[in-house]
């Protein structure tokens, strides 16, 4: 079993958090921004973290583990090995749903264990979800590396991360640091950060 203190060593070791003002996924802003990606660039890392997610499923019979597409495609892969079974990931189709394409198909009854490196407001995770319950699969649980909720979100399955941490986050309307002056804020992923 992972340690909270070994996580956070690897979460400093590997740059993950970042300070600032910055644009989420959801459209939030937050001073604080968990950069996952760069867990994935050191398989020494991103082994030891996905390993100590998929211990907390081991005994959930998973046959397959989804991640959406781009942040939770590795992760995916990870959870997968050592759980020892397969792994897809989605991707935003046509109309910007979440779709399995690539001859990925999850069938009535597959067990399935859904992926995302970093949950802040859940959105991705619940598309998942849906597409998984309407092709009929089980959805057994949902990880991740890190719950920025602290605990708080509710997916209507067991939930585990690997730490988790309460990261504050505000509308734009009510953003501190937009009120405060400070600069636009930088949505991780579009610059070289």
């Amino acid at each position: 079993m992972i340690t909270q203190q070994r996580v956070m060593e690897i979460l400093k070791e590997a740059g993950v958090l970042l300070e600032g003002h910055f644009k989420l996924t959801s459209g939030r802003h937050s001073n604080k921004y968990l950069q996952c990606a760069k867990i994935f660039r050191n398989t020494r890392y991103s082994e030891e973290l996905c390993a100590a997610l998929a211990e907390q499923y081991c005994h959930d019979k998973v046959q397959i583990v989804i991640g959406p597409a781009m942040g939770a495609v590795q992760m995916a892969y990870e959870v997968g090995r050592a759980l020892r079974c397969e792994n897809f990931f989605t991707e935003r189709g046509e109309d910007g749903k979440m779709v399995l394409r690539r001859g990925f198909a999850v069938n009535p009854g597959d067990r399935v264990l859904v992926v995302e490196d970093v949950v802040t407001t859940g959105g991705s995770v619940l598309e998942v979800i849906e597409l998984v319950k309407e092709a009929g699969g089980e959805v057994v649980g949902v990880g991740s590396i890190v719950d920025r909720t602290g605990g708080k979100i509710d997916f209507g399955v067991p939930f585990k991360a690997v730490i988790s941490v309460d990261v504050e986050s505000w509308e734009p309307e009510e953003c501190p640091l937009c009120r405060a002056g400070a600069p636009e804020p930088v949505k991780p992923g579009s610059r070289k950060i």
